[in-house]
This record gives structure tokens, C-alpha cells and sequence, in this order.
């Protein structure tokens, strides 16, 4: 039997305004947006050209969703972005006012940097050496 990840919910406040900032600050693919019921859609977005799992924009639909919206793992990184081009995306999200949180350091398994999404979720944008 073979089993991967397909896909990782990431609560949202708006639809719109993720798929946006995903694919324009950070260059994602917006794989699917078909609507549902009435006030929820099925959207998914991935790194351009990923093989591996999506991310399902999901949006908050209560006040208690609202407070994991930014905040899914309590302030810790919670995403890894592996890239072959270190240099040029941390380039191009910086002209794209991404908020980084240290300046990028390299480390004995590669090149990284902390920054957040527009919702303030932490990410580590990796280029590894293997």
C-alpha cells in the first residue's frame, strides 16, 4: 500500500485576498477554486510545477476558527519552502514586501530564512545542500 499528503488545510479569513497574496507574492498555483455551498469554495494552490501536497485554503466560518487564522502551531514555523534558488525568491518576496523575521542565514544543511504569510504563519524558506 502507498500513501502520501495530498493536502493541508490552512484557515484563511478570505478567499480571495489568500489565493491573491499566494500567487502573486509567492508565485503559487491556484489548482482549483470551485465553489460549494452557499459561502464555501474548494480551493487548493502549490509551489509552480510541486509534485507533492496542496494546500486547501479553508475559510474561517466561526470566531473560534478566526483565532487559529495566522496562528495555526502558537507562534512557532510551521511551513518549510524548499527552493533551488535561494538567492533569487528571497529577491523577489522581498521586492514583494514579504515580511522577513532575521536576515537569511546559512546553516550546515543549507541556506534559510524565517519570513510570514499575510496572515502572520511562520515559515522557513529553505534551500537545502543536498
Amino acid at each position: 500500500m502507498s500513501q502520501q499528503f495530498h493536502a493541508m488545510a490552512l484557515v484563511v479569513r478570505d478567499y480571495d485576498e489568500a489565493i491573491e497574496w499566494y500567487t502573486k507574492v509567492l508565485d503559487f498555483e491556484l489548482l482549483e477554486d470551485t465553489p460549494r455551498e452557499p459561502g464555501k469554495r474548494w480551493v487548493r494552490v502549490a509551489p509552480r510545477g510541486s509534485q507533492g501536497a496542496c494546500f486547501l485554503l479553508a475559510r474561517a466560518l466561526n470566531d473560534e476558527q478566526l483565532t487559529r487564522v495566522g496562528n495555526q502551531t502558537g507562534g512557532r514555523v510551521f511551513l518549510f519552502l524548499h527552493t533551488d534558488n535561494f538567492a533569487g525568491d528571497y529577491a523577489r518576496m522581498k521586492s514583494s514586501n514579504v515580511r522577513f523575521c532575521e536576515e537569511p542565514r546559512h546553516e550546515e544543511y543549507g541556506s534559510v530564512v524565517v519570513f510570514e504569510d499575510l496572515y502572520g504563519n511562520r515559515w522557513d524558506l529553505i534551500e537545502p545542500k543536498y
